[in-house]
């Protein structure tokens, strides 16, 4: 089987988006299928046509410059008519059996539209839908009319492909609410590989000395400063936690959108002798950066785009044996077991926050199962070659003609 896959961006770039790519076209060679792979102008000027990265390699599509590539709905028209061409020329190339088009709805549109000409069935992948992502990112707001298009451009999508896959449960409803029949969504859950993610190991004492944390009780997160990851709730439910632990302090690793924001309110609530921000750190530092951490948090705030969508970083923390505390919201439902593999609170409510990070410290009697547990969830249920065998029977419904 040969499947095309068509790409927002791809690695070298570093992102959740990037890192679930990577993991799927790995397991889906190891099942045997051959993969190509167009990535979008997104992945920004190309000096190559063609790159090979850990064995992986990617068409790259050139950005369009002519006039008007920079403003609103004409850069996206010149994106897809750009990615369009690049997809066509590929596929001519290489005749896959099938175009696999992951989210954005802007890779869907041009997949289909060549798809449509070559004769070449067109499945959708979503991992969020594009509308609830820029109402978070702020370009929009909920029921506006660039909103209400671009939900229709994504229903619209999802009815034309052949079959469609999501991320998670709360996507699937959500895909089927829109008058597409169940059986043709199918959900590859996110997972991790348990063979890349090491067991947490002590604490390196060079790095607790480089950001003054040897001997104090580190609360962190790692990863990207969204709005919708709660950093804000975190920072704001650190003085209670600091009341019950005086030597607690925050690690803030990474970097973002909210960077500015949160650094303006930690210096507002006087806590700057107990929030660390170290800024982005080289991808091979990171576990180096977990195990710094005695609790995780993940404080994501409740709106669509979060009770909808399961994210990657508890299943990461799980593989590591971390603790961790996550907010209620749904795609953090759909993976944690509450008490067992993580800790649940209450979205958007700092007291139910600072409450959850006591009540964790407070009980280390209870962190050696909890640990074991959230390992064996993914070794045994959340791992990628679990999910990517999921691809199989839909992919074969398709080439035998289901849902033309």
């Amino acid at each position: 089987m040969r499947i095309l896959h068509v790409l927002d961006h791809s690695i070298p770039l570093h992102s959740g988006y990037t890192f679930r790519t990577a993991a799927l076209l790995r397991e889906q060679r190891a099942l045997g299928w051959e993969t190509f792979h167009v990535t979008s102008p997104k992945q920004g000027a190309a000096t190559v046509a063609e790159e090979t990265i850990d064995g992986l390699t990617f068409y790259r599509t050139q950005p369009a410059h002519g006039r008007g590539s920079n403003w609103p709905v004409m850069g996206e028209w010149q994106l897809m008519r750009a990615l369009e061409a690049r997809i066509e020329e590929v596929a001519e190339q290489i005749k896959p059996d099938i175009i696999h088009a992951h989210s954005p709805v802007l890779n869907a549109m041009p997949a289909l539209s060549v798809g449509g000409k070559l004769e070449i069935p067109v499945v959708y992948e979503i991992r969020a839908f594009w509308e609830d992502a820029a109402v978070d990112h702020g370009t929009t707001r909920e029921g506006s009319l660039r909103y209400r298009l671009t939900r229709g451009l994504e229903t619209s999508a999802i009815r034309r492909a052949n079959h469609v896959f999501t991320i998670c449960e709360g996507l699937r409803a959500d895909i089927v609410a829109r008058g597409v029949a169940a059986d043709k969504v199918t959900v590859i859950p996110n997972a991790v590989d348990v063979e890349t993610f090491q067991l947490a190991q002590p604490a390196d004492p060079a790095l607790q000395e480089k950001w003054g944390v040897k001997g104090r009780t580190v609360i962190g997160f790692i990863g990207s400063f969204y709005a919708y990851e709660g950093l804000d709730l975190l920072v704001a439910a650190l003085p209670e936690v600091i009341k019950a632990h005086p030597n607690a302090c925050l690690l803030l690793v990474g970097g973002g959108p909210q960077e500015a924001a949160l650094k303006a309110q930690v210096q507002s609530l006087g806590l700057s002798q107990h929030v660390i921000f170290t800024g982005r750190v080289p991808h091979a530092e990171v576990n180096r950066y977990y195990d710094l951490i005695d609790v995780l948090a993940y404080p994501r705030h409740s709106m669509r785009l979060t009770e909808l969508v399961t994210p990657l970083k508890p299943l990461e923390a799980m593989a590591q044996g971390h603790l961790f505390v996550a907010s209620d919201v749904g795609g953090h439902k759909e993976l944690i077991e509450h008490g067992k593999t993580g800790w649940l609170f209450k979205a958007d409510d700092r007291a139910a926050l600072s409450q959850a990070i006591v009540e964790m410290l407070a009980h280390p009697e209870r962190w050696p199962l909890m640990k074991a547990n959230g390992r064996e969830f993914v070794e045994s249920v959340r791992n990628w070659r679990n999910s990517v065998a999921n691809y199989r029977s839909a992919y074969e419904h398709v080439l035998n003609g289901g849902h033309a």
